[in-house]
């Protein structure tokens, strides 16, 4: 069975696709691409069918990462298929929460930084770097590291104990 993850930021043109290269890549380095599914979206659609903002595009290239992408909306629906959705910040989350159709749904729904032990329980946001400078990017592609290797651990524990 695959197990598929979807990050989830507001417009899905900086955070939320830079999150999903960047765990794509840890997923792969760990030979586990055939067994988990990685994709991202926005919780909302005003950026659907765009490229990621070119900022995200150059940071994630200059740091040996895929930079394709093209923007979508997060479905209600989509909630069945999914084992996670990662959100990056608190709005997302309760933004996601609203979304969720079930209990078993909203219970899927998880922040990004939760998986980073150095990142403490205060803020486990990612700050949205749109509005800022290059350094913003820089940023943003450190947290999101840092919490995909606890989140790579958590995934690889639901895939042990599927298999058991």
């Amino acid at each position: 069975m695959t197990y598929r993850v979807c990050f989830v930021c507001t417009g899905n043109i900086c955070r939320s696709p830079m999150a999903e290269s960047v765990f794509r890549a840890r997923v792969a380095e760990a030979g586990l691409e055939d067994r988990v599914e990685v994709d991202s979206a926005g919780t909302g659609g005003w950026h659907e069918g765009d490229p990621a903002d070119p900022r995200t595009v150059s940071v994630l290239e200059e740091h040996g990462y895929d930079s394709g992408h093209v923007a979508r909306q997060f479905q209600p629906s989509w909630f069945a298929r999914l084992d996670l959705v990662i959100a990056l910040d608190t709005g997302h989350l309760k933004a996601l929460r609203r979304l969720a159709p079930t209990e078993e749904d909203a219970r899927k729904i998880r922040l990004l930084r939760s998986y980073d032990p150095a990142a403490g329980d205060d803020d486990l946001d990612v700050p949205d770097p749109y509005y800022g400078h290059r350094a913003g990017f820089e940023e943003c592609l450190e947290m999101v590291e840092a919490a995909s290797t606890g989140l790579l651990a958590a995934v690889r524990e639901h895939l042990e104990g599927r298999a058991a």
